[in-house]
């Protein structure tokens, strides 16, 4: 089954191309306009440990030597019977074939649906079910385990799926290693394309919320709406061709997708690649390669910052800005890498159904001010850096009354109109309010002397961010409930100075029962799902705190566990 065409209805898109919001312009047409123009130029590198992820020496190639490569798997894609909207699974590491995969589907016309690797059979099945994945991309070998394998175990509970393809060592289904494109490959390709334009209103992307409900949401986006909030990843950091970015997040969201892909393929930059994180290989990376930009946790930065004997082992000289995000960060942080090594930490706060608020240090040049509030898009007098403030349009709303908030110190929630937002749920639902706006369930505040700034105040549901990925407590609470131990149940994030957050249980034992951690993780891990979605704490209470009406109120059970 094939992703209907044109997201969006026809009169936005004519209504936004005439702003001067949306264009023509797609992603693969983009990429081929950068290989002439920087052909020559280095590209994209692999991660330093490519050999315990896929196999073989770590790679580097130039636009002209990764055109090549794109083109030829693309013809692979073909070979398969792929064409225009048809979905493909992917789930490989951050390298070379990764960029390559995404690049050659787009050249056709093919979705790209981007999976972790840490996502097990649970997990893929629901997703390649929604999406009706048509055929899937992995690796053979990673971490001790198949994905290729698992894949093939579920393949009569999906019956869109009829191609399972491997990069690496040899397994079950087909093998891939990709080589310069042949003639014949190059024809194929060109024909089909003529043939078969893209069109910039047709889905790019499906990636998923792993949001606060037990069953995530496909969120397919197009070439349209990426194209313009990929220009908030653009103008924060002022990207440029000489730039040389380190990408350590999984490119199958937001913060990958277009906090690093999409920018380097615009500018022409140099991408170089990092999986998993590892500090000691990150901070080698940077002075390696002589990165100038990256991305980092905000914890990672705190502890790179406090502790001297680390910091010591790095050189930095290259490095000139920071992007950071997904949870508040400390303004002593911000202040401390500008005031200690003349480095900018930008502050993100993005979504995959299209948020982008970025505070650029041209905006915010106080490091206080950059790490606690957002640009305020249209607040009255106020100009921003950005092209989009001129696009997006903003509101906050009283989620008891719906009234339009507009003065400061009262939280509401933040709805966003404009092109960077996408068109609505796979299979269905509009998070979306009278006004077309999306209703993105994140509580803010208006803030700043000239009331210019927004200032975050919490996530209205109650997502768990650990590493950078999102984790559904709905989910594993649904699981943990099941255990004949269990009684009752919340999952909560803990504070981890590495990754952020990490699951904690909170559970209410059966009469007379017994549970340990190691007991839970194993009945866990039996359920299939990713690692990364496993409690590292549980604590065992009489009875979870709920207000009048029943709900469970996690903020006591959070401060309990920042406390343990």
């Amino acid at each position: 089954m094939a992703v209907s065409r044109g997201l969006h209805p026809a009169s936005k898109v004519a209504d936004y191309v005439a702003r001067g919001w949306w264009s023509s312009e797609t992603v693969d047409q983009i990429f081929r306009d950068t290989v002439g123009a920087r052909a020559d130029h280095p590209a994209i590198a692999d991660p330093a440990n490519r050999v315990a992820l896929l196999g073989g020496e770590p790679r580097r190639l130039t636009w002209a030597e990764l055109e090549a490569e794109v083109t030829w798997l693309a013809a692979r894609l073909l070979d398969l019977g792929l064409r225009r909207g048809d979905v493909l699974g992917v789930q490989l590491p951050n390298t070379i074939e990764l960029a390559e995969v995404y690049l050659a589907a787009w050249t056709l016309g093919v979705v790209v649906s981007p999976l972790p690797m840490q996502y097990r059979e649970r997990e893929v099945v629901e997703m390649a079910r929604q999406a009706s994945f048509r055929a899937f991309v992995t690796a053979a070998a990673f971490g001790g385990r198949s994905p290729a394998a698992e894949v093939e175990s579920v393949r009569d509970r999906l019956p869109s799926l009829e191609a399972v393809v491997t990069f690496g060592l040899p397994a079950e289904g087909a093998g891939w290693s990709p080589t310069p494109a042949s003639a014949d490959d190059r024809e194929r390709v060109e024909a089909h394309r003529a043939a078969d334009p893209n069109d910039a209103n047709d889905a790019l992307t499906i990636c998923w919320t792993s949001g606060t409900e037990s069953v995530p949401k496909g969120v397919p986006r197009c070439h349209l709406d990426w194209l313009a909030i990929c220009w908030a990843t653009v103008d924060a950091p002022r990207m440029v061709a000489d730039d040389v970015l380190l990408n350590p997040f999984p490119m199958v969201n937001m913060a990958g997708i277009n906090g690093m892909f999409l920018p380097w393929i615009r500018t022409g930059c140099l991408l170089v690649q990092h999986h998993p994180f590892d500090l000691g290989v990150f901070l080698r990376q940077i002075a390696e390669e002589r990165v100038t930009y990256t991305v980092a946790p905000p914890a990672m930065l705190w502890l790179l910052l406090s502790d001297s004997r680390l910091r010591a082992q790095a050189d930095l000289s290259t490095l000139t800005r920071i992007g950071s995000g997904s949870v508040p960060l400390q303004p002593d942080m911000v202040r401390g890498w500008q005031e200690r090594f003349g480095i900018s930490v930008i502050n993100f706060f993005g979504s995959n159904e299209g948020i982008g608020l970025l505070s650029s240090p041209e905006d915010f040049p106080d490091p206080a001010d950059r790490a606690q509030f957002f640009p305020r898009y249209g607040a009255p007098g106020v100009t921003w850096s950005s092209r989009i403030s001129e696009w997006v349009s903003i509101k906050l709303v009283d989620v008891e009354t719906g009234e339009v908030i507009t003065d400061p110190g009262k939280p509401g929630e933040l709805h966003l109109g404009g092109p960077t937002v996408f068109a609505g749920y796979l299979n269905g639902g509009a998070p979306f309010d009278e006004d077309g706006m999306l209703k993105t369930g994140d509580i803010f505040e208006i803030a700043g002397a000239e009331n210019q700034f927004l200032r975050f105040l919490d996530r209205a549901k109650d997502l768990v961010i650990r590493g950078g990925m999102n984790i559904a407590p709905a989910e594993l609470e649904g699981l943990i409930g099941a255990h004949p131990a269990v009684a009752d149940v919340a999952v909560v994030g803990d504070p981890d100075e590495v990754l952020g957050e990490k699951v904690a249980a909170i559970v209410v034992l059966a009469p007379g029962a017994s549970l340990t951690l190691d007991e839970l993780v194993a009945y866990l891990r039996d359920q299939k799902i990713a690692s990364y979605k496993l409690p590292e704490r549980l604590e065992i209470q009489e009875a979870l705190p709920r207000n009048p009406v029943g709900k469970v109120l996690k903020r006591e059970l959070r401060r309990t566990g920042a406390s343990a």
